[in-house]
């Protein structure tokens, strides 16, 4: 087992609930809704995907061969309303999950209108269109651990804490969740039977196939594969980090429990790490860096950027409670994973099976 590894508990997801489900996912061509994709398929769900083509290259939706797992691809916008009815009009899920987003806070700062009409008009599309289809039981939207209004604390925050956020990313996450809790008190509370709207909000994701612009574990793996030292600019703030299958796993379990009682498990949940693995930016640099091969460096980058909080923690007491949820994964291990991963990546492996494998070893409780 690896420095830093922890054993892995034997992950509950219930596969009976899974085989021949209904799943509509918004952002499967980006990096976490690449990840639900497979895992979903694995587990035996019709999944119907629909998102922007990847933005990235490469990217691990055609990394990992993400639309064969699939059963339809719909490339379109959720800021296209009559596109995103006429597509879950089609589909019939009986789960929505909204993972498509803008998700870089920098990239807020220079489009802030896209960011805001992204996060929360396309959000506002996906439940309009959700209540128009009877087939649906459950939607769960994803959003972010920064919809909080942050305020440097150095303990987590909890579900009822005020939403806010200083950037418009942040903000428009903020803004997210007041959306879906006015369409869960207006509309799918008054359904019947009533359709269960939870939110989760996860902490830093990191994993395999990530290669996001200005996201710390991305440009690691960019600069370290080059041989050239990553700059950072702000080593000391503080990330509460989790590998992707994480919060993954906790979305794909409320979503079981929301099934069954839509009343008591509406609402938001958070989905981070325990202490152990709330690290600065600088230690979580050091041990990828030692991890890879050759060792990676990096350096501070000491020029004028826009404004970014300094310390985020999530409370999970609630999901640990009442969904007997918790984080498995040993930050350490996490790392191992994405050095597998990209080194795999690099030297032409088939990247679908490699990243089933791991999902396979998560949900089996080995760590290596």
């Amino acid at each position: 087992m690896a420095v830093g590894a922890r054993a892995l508990e034997s992950v509950v997801v219930n596969r009976a609930f899974w085989k021949g489900r209904r799943v509509f996912l918004t952002g499967h061509t980006g990096f976490k809704g690449g990840w639900l994709a497979l895992w979903l398929h694995s587990l035996g769900a019709r999944v119907v995907g629909y998102a922007l083509a990847p933005d990235a290259r490469p990217n691990l939706f055609e990394a990992a061969r993400v639309a064969e797992r699939v059963e339809r691809s719909i490339i379109a916008d959720v800021r296209d309303l009559d596109a995103v009815r006429r597509a879950i009009a089609e589909a019939a899920p009986d789960v929505v999950i909204h993972m498509a987003a803008q998700p870089l806070v920098r990239d807020s700062y220079t489009d802030p209108v896209g960011t805001y009409a992204t996060n929360v008009m396309g959000t506002v599309h996906v439940l309009e269109a959700a209540r128009s289809a009877p087939s649906v039981r459950v939607i769960a939207v994803v959003t972010s651990d920064k919809c909080y209004e942050n305020r440097e604390w150095l303990w987590g925050y909890r579900e009822d804490e005020p939403m806010g956020g200083y950037d418009p990313y942040s903000s428009s996450k903020g803004c997210t969740e007041l959306v879906a809790a006015a369409y869960r008190r207006s509309f799918f509370a008054q359904a019947k039977p009533a359709v269960a709207l939870v939110t989760g909000r996860a902490g830093n994701v990191i994993g395999g196939g990530d290669w996001s612009k200005d996201r710390i574990v991305p440009d690691a793996v960019r600069a370290f594969g080059a041989g050239q030292p990553l700059t950072i600019r702000s080593p000391n703030a503080i990330r509460p980090w989790q590998h992707v299958l994480e919060p993954l796993c906790g979305y794909l379990t409320l979503i079981e429990h929301a099934w069954n009682d839509a009343v008591r498990y509406a609402g938001g949940w958070n989905f981070g790490p325990g202490d152990d693995d709330v690290w600065p930016v600088s230690r979580l640099v050091d041990a990828l860096g030692e991890k890879w091969p050759g060792r990676g460096k990096w350096v501070t980058d000491t020029g004028a950027h826009p404004h970014e909080a300094g310390i985020l923690r999530l409370d999970c007491a609630k999901a640990r409670t009442l969904l007997q949820w918790k984080p498995r994964l040993a930050l350490g291990t996490a790392l191992d994973w994405i050095v597998e991963w990209h080194v795999a990546q690099a030297q032409g492996a088939d990247m679908l099976r490699l990243t089933q494998d791991q999902i396979r070893r998560y949900e089996q409780g080995v760590s290596q």
